[in-house]
């Protein structure tokens, strides 16, 4: 597993830092190449290892940062990150957290209130203290305090986008190991919600030990946490990774038990005992002639356990997909025989919201047209920001720059064999108006209509607003409704129902945003969008060819949603795509 995003986290963090004491132009440069060294799909340490030139070719890698990684990987520190943390001795990951608290505010509440943790910012919005800063007031110390538990929460839980990698690499590495029958991820990671606690991982093995001793000698693993002769536990990027080790003929039982979720297995127990049934992480037993069915986990005849499938089939269910196991009426649709079949990643055809260099994108339109061509996709669409309300920094195009990438995008086309789509993400203003005009939208092949700013609006207001613009004649698309980001701020609180009524009413697509911080329709918002028979649509909002693998992360939202293909735009034809945004 590559060090990139460890790397990139200390840039990012030294950024702040500098932010916070109000150090000019470096933060900007050490974002630029911490987002650089994420995105890099070459390992930084195998780069590093070829020394600084090899750095250097990273995009906003210079001599100066370049040194810094070298004396990082030689010595396990940068001095100079070093030295800024000892000059604000902050939590700036946590305080940073509370939305509305950025570097500088961390900076200036350190220099005033001497406030260095999340528990120091609550005791001085609690004691009326933040207030006394200059530049501040009681509403923006209401504000923090407001948004403090939040922040608490958040950092108790990583995002998906985070600790899916990390799993997939341990997963392949286990497989590898000829002690090892099956292994899976379980809990809330192979569930896919959008953020999890720690890394499950279940293994079957009759050789524990081989498989405990593997499990700590992963390259992944940055520290053991514990290990003992069936379970164990490291830390790797941050993360920390729970293994179980069990018999081979309880796989099934135990996969199915410690995937839950609690609520899906309390049903399903509930559901074992009507039958006289015993159901736990053993199997399920036969204590129907058993005078006390509680004496033991594994007390009367053992009917299921080897297989996830038999654990289902023997409480006359069909087996559930593990995103649906929320007890959100899963269970009675298994009985029935009414599961839906969910939406696969390989049934998208193409993608209908992502950006290039001619906004906030990091690739230009030709690489990002021929990262979907790689990819083998049928279609693209171009969907550059649109100025407004929330576009930090000039990003958004105007209407005249919009007419003037009509002719390149035409032009591009030619050049490649899919089909492009030209539109534009316009923002939605707090009235549910849009930030470019009619006839240019009526002009645009496809238009995604976002809102990024006023996201503190109340529920009836918010869903009212964004009735607005999906009720807009020329919006094809509405973009990551809620405008949360994950981990940073909640977003909008929306009626989902009436959203989706006025969705299929009007035919506007309402967007899965793939991207691993936004996530947004949740699944709470698909399952709303299926139910009232509106079409949802999995986007990556991709600002660079490497983000289009992000799309599992919206197809499985979607799938928690119980989007089927048939739900989803971008898995029809591009015949039915034009269609839909034509009609």
């Amino acid at each position: 597993m590559s060090r990139n995003d460890e790397v990139s986290a200390l840039f990012e963090e030294f950024a702040d830092l500098l932010e916070a004491q109000d150090v000019s132009y470096k933060p900007n440069s050490y974002r630029r190449a911490a987002e650089n060294i994420r995105e890099d799909p070459r390992p930084i340490e195998d780069v590093a290892a070829e020394g600084a030139d090899a750095l250097e070719d990273i995009d906003g890698v210079g001599d100066a940062i370049s040194a810094k990684i070298l004396e990082y990987f030689e010595t396990g520190e940068i001095e100079e990150l070093e030295e800024a943390r000892a000059d604000l001795p902050v939590d700036m990951a946590g305080l940073t957290r509370v939305e509305g608290v950025g570097p500088k505010t961390v900076g200036k509440l350190y220099e005033a209130l001497g406030v260095e943790t999340l528990d120091d910012l609550e005791a001085a919005a609690e004691d009326g203290r933040i207030r006394e800063v200059k530049g501040f007031g009681k509403k923006t110390e209401a504000n923090i305090l407001e948004n403090i538990p939040f922040a608490r929460q958040s950092r108790e839980r990583s995002l998906l986008g985070e600790a899916r990698p990390v799993a997939d690499d341990l997963l392949a590495y286990l497989r590898g190991n000829d002690a090892v029958v099956e292994a899976d991820v379980a809990g809330s990671i192979r569930r896919w919600r959008e953020t999890v606690g720690d890394i499950d991982v279940l293994v079957a093995s009759d050789e524990p030990n081989r498989v405990v001793a593997a499990f700590a000698d992963w390259d992944g693993a940055t520290g053991v946490i514990e290990s003992g002769t069936k379970k164990a536990a490291v830390r790797a990027n941050g993360e920390r990774v729970d293994l179980r080790v069990v018999v081979p003929d309880e796989y099934g039982a135990a996969l199915q038990y410690f995937t839950g979720s609690k609520e899906h297995n309390v049903t399903l127990r509930n559901r074992a005992i009507a039958r006289g049934l015993k159901m736990n992480e053993y199997g399920v037993f036969d204590v129907f002639d058993v005078d006390d069915p509680d004496a033991g986990q594994r007390v009367g005849e053992r009917v299921a356990g080897h297989t996830e499938e038999e654990m289902y089939a023997a409480l006359d269910l069909a087996w559930i997909e593990p995103e649906m196991r929320e007890d959100t009426g899963e269970v009675d649709a298994a009985a029935a025989g009414d599961l839906p079949d969910l939406v696969t990643t390989d049934e998208v055809r193409g993608d209908l919201h992502t950006h290039t260099d001619w906004s906030d994108g990091r690739a230009t339109l030709e690489e990002m047209l021929a990262g979907a061509e790689e990819r083998g996709y049928d279609y693209h669409a171009v969907t550059d920001h649109a100025t407004g309300a929330g576009m930090v920094g000039g990003v958004g195009l105007s209407d005249e720059e919009l007419e003037e990438q009509m002719s390149v995008v035409v032009e591009a086309a030619e050049r490649v064999e899919i089909d492009v789509f030209h539109g534009v993400e316009a923002n939605i203003d707090a009235d549910g108006g849009l930030s470019v005009g009619d006839d240019l939208l009526d002009a645009l092949d496809i238009v995604v209509a976002s809102p990024h700013a006023a996201l503190d609006q109340g529920r009836e207001e918010a869903t009212e607003r964004l009735v607005a613009a999906v009720e807009h004649p020329a919006v094809d698309v509405l973009g990551h409704p809620t405008g949360r980001l994950l981990n940073r701020r909640k977003g909008m609180d929306l009626d989902y129902e009436r959203l989706a009524e006025a969705a299929a009413e009007a035919g506007t697509a309402l967007e899965v945003n793939a991207n691993p911080h936004r996530l947004d329709l949740s699944g709470t918002g698909v399952r709303a969008a299926v139910d009232a028979g509106a079409v949802v649509v999995v986007n990556t909002d991709a600002h660079a060819p490497s983000e289009f693998d992000n799309v599992r992360y919206g197809v499985h939202t979607a799938r928690r949603g119980w989007a089927e293909s048939t739900d989803v735009l971008n898995t029809w034809s591009v015949e039915e795509v034009r269609a839909f945004v034509d009609g």
